[in-house]
């Protein structure tokens, strides 16, 4: 609130330049290419830090896309991302998209005591691990890791290859089906492994959602843990009073 009397808080030089650059390109397609830091320092009549600054904050808040040795370009549209128990497949299906995955690596490894105790496993039992590349419109928006009993869910890392869905794969290879399950969110920067192929720079900021899932009996059946491209997905969650 301002009060009579008070000098005019004047607007960041930035800000004017992002409010600028937020004008024009809400007059172009998704995938446009955006002029240089040179070329908007020049038109703009301002410093190229001044234009980064902007730039760098369209790009925190999914605007704009930055791809390493190309350019920056008009993002797409962001996926509507809520958060209720259903599989990956399923969420993007329900945003009207198409899915598909791409396996990653796939390893059997003897459970650490943490990850033991996750999952109700004795340390040391045998666990799956399984990366893939997740994708909506063959457009990749996350990469997703996950373990899982390997004595109880035999053959999974094979199985895996030819199936969409590791849910729908639970419960119609093994009779297991989700019933529960606890999420956590938080940020972090994308490091070489998620960047790559994501195709963002190494260091842009990722959604990272983890997960705990059990079946109808409260037994844990999957850890798992998903960094999604924060230009392309934004999260969302029905609130509801406790009071009653």
């Amino acid at each position: 609130m301002t009060i009579a009397g008070d000098p005019p808080v004047q607007e960041p030089k930035y800000y004017t330049v992002k409010r600028h650059l937020l004008e024009f390109i809400s007059s172009l397609e998704p995938g446009s290419s955006v002029a240089t830091e040179r070329e908007l320092a020049t038109e703009l009549q301002t410093s190229r830090t001044t234009v980064r600054q902007a730039l760098t904050e369209l790009v925190e808040e999914g605007r704009l896309v930055r791809r390493q040795g190309s350019g920056t370009y008009v993002a797409e549209p962001k996926i509507t991302w809520p958060l209720y128990l259903a599989s990956f497949t399923e969420q993007v299906q329900a945003s009207g998209f198409e899915p598909s995955a791409q396996v990653l690596d796939t390893q059997r490894l003897a459970a650490g005591t943490e990850l033991a105790k996750q999952l109700g496993l004795t340390p040391r039992a045998p666990v799956y691990k399984i990366e893939r590349l997740r994708f909506a419109d063959a457009f990749p928006i996350a990469v997703e890791t996950c373990w899982l009993p390997a004595e109880r869910f035999p053959g999974l890392t094979r199985q895996i290859r030819r199936h969409g869905s590791l849910h729908a794969l639970l419960a119609d290879e093994y009779g297991t089906a989700i019933q529960m399950g606890e999420e956590w969110i938080e940020t972090a920067p994308a490091t070489p492994r998620e960047a790559r192929p994501l195709g963002v720079d190494v260091g842009t900021p990722t959604l990272v959602v983890s997960r705990q899932n059990f079946d109808s009996d409260g037994i844990p059946v999957e850890l798992g843990r998903t960094w999604f491209r924060s230009d392309r997905v934004t999260l969302v969650t029905h609130l509801r009073s406790r009071r009653r």
